[in-house]
């Protein structure tokens, strides 16, 4: 197999992690927020299943999860799992894993705001909706950034995971790759692949933190 067709059929895999990348952060970024609202709810039940959900989502291994979302429909309810479904699952447990993260971060952000400033909105007569969205909310984005930087990069990496239900990701058309022509190129070519990625990532990540450092 010559190079090019090597990095073309990396390439169709790449644009695979891409798309598993944006839509976990598509997905994930509101649905985080709402679970950290449930988290800091006063409803005790509501903050017991919130609670109980972010403890397994971060106690229990992605690629578990991985497995139960895609082989749970058929061993739980005998449904039959199409080829199809994989895309589904991927995205729906990469979604409900980064969650649960994402909504600690938050809940961290919002619960290190000075009470004061709820007090000051009050004054100034802003209801609650209006208080979080103008006040807190873009505070709580400048102070959390560098927190969820780190998530966004872990999961540039942990999308590799997909290869364990067969999704024809990058790191699933690496190892098929090497395997098939016994040499180690594609696994090199793969991570460069994400090098870059990350570099990329991480290179605009960083422009965000600089342009909400307002005072630096």
């Amino acid at each position: 197999m010559s190079f090019q067709v090597m990095i073309s059929q990396l390439g169709s895999g790449m644009m695979t992690t891409i798309q598993i990348f944006l839509l976990t952060l598509i997905f994930s970024l509101p649905l985080g927020l709402l679970v950290a609202f449930g988290r800091m709810s006063k409803n005790a039940v509501i903050r017991t299943i919130t609670k109980i959900y972010i403890s397994i989502m971060r106690g229990t291994p992605l690629m578990l999860q991985l497995l139960v979302v895609y082989f749970g429909p058929y061993y739980i309810f005998g449904v039959n799992i199409s080829s199809s479904y994989r895309a589904y699952a991927v995205v729906i447990a990469f979604a409900i894993n980064y969650a649960a993260y994402f909504a600690d971060i938050y809940r961290g952000g919002i619960e290190s705001m000075p009470v004061g400033q709820y007090e000051a909105a009050k004054v100034l007569g802003y209801g609650k909706t209006q208080t979080f969205v103008k006040i807190i909310l873009p505070q709580v984005i400048k102070r959390i950034l560098p927190s969820v930087t780190n998530e966004v990069i872990t999961l540039v990496k942990d999308t590799s995971l997909a290869f364990s239900i067969a999704y024809a990701e990058m790191f699933s058309q690496a190892k098929a790759l090497a395997a098939s022509q016994k040499s180690m190129i594609p696994f090199v070519a793969a991570a460069i692949f994400y090098y870059v990625f990350n570099y990329v990532v991480a290179f605009i990540m960083e422009f965000f933190e600089k342009k909400m450092s307002y005072y630096h």
